[in-house]
């Protein structure tokens, strides 16, 4: 027998097929009458085997004599149940639910309602809710570290280099004196980074060519790089298409240039008589991705490094911030890419950006069908 409430959600299922929760409806005597879209989902089971099932078929053993009686009670004659339970799927696996449950009469008849999220789920939305929070916060100190530390730090250069002209004639106090400008400007080019990483702009998405993107960036480093002696090789052949993307320009500019720098000192940084001086810059392309490879046979990264290259200030050479390749990561995680590091010692590094071909759905990309055309709005 269909009761009518249960027989209208069946009709209109699809309004609660939006719900990113699993939500069940069940009689007094607890069988399932109505599940949505994403009960399946979390639970595996179709709706045609779960439905007419008793709720209990989702407990363990052991909660079936005080848990759940309890939490039907609670549901019937009180405010509901609301906490944390482990239940089981159809395979049998166990996940941790929060699980919220409440009733309601319609036409004389009782029903209860079951509402299941998992736990891993929950705690990742508030992982990142709590990770916007804290770069946020962490932006905000940053940049008022920064404002008190730049300051005396433009005193000291101005005053060194004051220094630097008195003691002209004086080769000691000339050395003195230029070592500490080298380390006040070491100590700008941190703040700019630690700035740059930590205030990193939300992304402004437009629609670009990579070619274009990644011929501009070499250009900006043409002119230096053929003064140390390095070309900057561009091949295309294996870009299928356009190369079109949906990026910020300017972001992916600047992880393009924290790697070409990475590339260009590996390479000042090997032996002249064993200098190979090219880096190499390959765009591929795919159905799903368009991949943007960069690679050098300079220094290389050792293996016992290579797990920490993305942590914050790491870096295997003094005068560097290390956070260069933090940035980028953080940056294509933003576009829905991922970024790959393969490296040998004295052998060189190849990193490969991959950009997402299309982050938009479908139905925001072109039409789904010819009869949506006259569905236009003008």
């Amino acid at each position: 027998m269909e009761f009518p409430t249960v027989e209208i959600l069946k009709n209109r299922h699809h309004l609660l097929d939006l719900v990113q929760v699993a939500f069940i409806i069940t009689d007094v005597h607890s069988k399932i009458l109505y599940t949505n879209r994403y009960t399946e989902r979390l639970l595996g089971y179709p709706r045609g085997e779960i439905e007419g099932q008793r709720i209990r078929i989702l407990f363990l053993e052991e909660d079936l004599t005080y848990f759940l009686p309890n939490i039907v009670y609670l549901t019937l004659y009180k405010n509901g149940f609301e906490g944390e339970a482990l239940i089981k799927q159809k395979d049998g696996t166990k996940i941790f639910v929060h699980i919220s449950t409440n009733s309601f009469k319609e036409e004389g008849e009782v029903f209860l309602t079951f509402s299941l999220q998992e736990i891993q789920r929950l705690k990742k939305l508030e992982r990142e809710r709590l990770e916007m929070e804290r770069w946020a916060s962490l932006g905000m100190m940053v940049e008022e570290i920064s404002h008190q530390v730049r300051n005396p730090i433009v005193s000291i250069g101005g005053y060194t280099q004051r220094l630097l002209e008195a003691f002209s004639s004086s080769q000691k106090s000339k050395s003195y004196c230029e070592k500490i400008l080298r380390e006040t400007r070491r100590l700008e080019m941190m703040i700019q980074r630690v700035e740059e990483y930590v205030l990193i702009p939300r992304p402004a998405f437009k629609g670009e060519k990579i070619q274009e993107v990644v011929e501009t960036t070499l250009q900006t480093f043409s002119k230096g790089a053929a003064e140390k002696g390095i070309s900057l090789n561009l091949e295309t052949g294996a870009l299928e298409g356009e190369g079109n993307l949906f990026i910020d320009k300017d972001l992916v500019i600047k992880v393009l240039s924290h790697i070409l720098e990475n590339s260009m000192e590996a390479i000042t940084e090997i032996p002249v008589s064993k200098k190979r001086t090219a880096v190499k810059v390959t765009l591929f392309e795919d159905k799903e991705d368009v991949r943007v490879s960069i690679s050098d046979k300079g220094e290389g990264i050792a293996k016992k490094n290579l797990d920490r290259i993305f942590e914050p200030f790491f870096s295997t050479r003094p005068n560097r911030v290390g956070l260069g390749l933090t940035f980028a990561k953080r940056v294509m995680e933003e576009h829905g890419g991922r970024i790959r590091v393969e490296s040998r010692l004295k052998r060189g590094t190849t990193i490969d950006l991959y950009f997402p071909k299309e982050r938009r759905r479908e139905v925001r990309r072109k039409l789904i069908s010819p009869e949506a055309m006259g569905e236009r709005i003008q």
